[in-house]
């Protein structure tokens, strides 16, 4: 059996869990997430614990257990807690800015860029040169953040350009004179 998938979830007090034949429903203080289970997995809700069952032990589905527990866990942790990605801005003259219900980002095009908040997720700019993105949805969360990074990616010889916080961007060597 999957050691991740037979790993019980325990839900919280404040987040609701309601299981419709393969549907998984779950309402938090951050939002409500929903998911179709694959066929052949089921969700069980026993005592505030949450258990993810196969019907047989085909290797599609030994794969599909851990996979479905794991989106199951991310879900509860999301609509209690919520995920975040932090980015920051490189350069000279970088900076972002937010206005009403979105960032502005200067970095370095002869245009300005505008991200706008999707639904479900936020933007915070505690700082000129720091974009925190936040939001309920795991997947939806890296997304964005990927989608603000590919804006201007960080380049390897000055390291300037929208990177992860916990990105190590390697560094080379320019050219050496004569």
């Amino acid at each position: 059996m999957s050691r991740i998938g037979r790993t019980p979830i325990t839900v919280p007090a404040d987040v609701e869990v309601k299981i419709d034949g393969q549907n998984v429903t779950v309402t938090g203080p951050n939002g409500t997430l929903s998911r179709v289970m694959n066929n052949g997995i089921t969700a069980e809700l026993d005592a505030g614990v949450l258990h993810v069952k196969r019907e047989a032990e085909s290797s599609q589905l030994r794969a599909l257990h851990g996979l479905n527990r794991a989106l199951l866990h991310d879900m509860v942790v999301g609509v209690s807690t919520g995920f975040t990605k932090e980015l920051e801005v490189n350069g000279v003259g970088y900076r972002v800015v937010k206005e009403n219900g979105k960032i502005v980002l200067s970095v370095g095009y002869s245009h300005t860029v505008d991200v706008e908040e999707q639904n479900g997720i936020t933007f915070d700019v505690p700082t000129p040169n720091k974009i925190v993105v936040k939001g309920a949805d795991k997947q939806a969360v890296g997304q964005v953040a990927a989608e603000i990074r590919k804006i201007r990616p960080p380049e390897p010889y000055k390291g300037k350009g929208i990177k992860y916080a916990n990105e190590v961007i390697r560094r080379k060597e320019g050219k050496t004179g004569k």
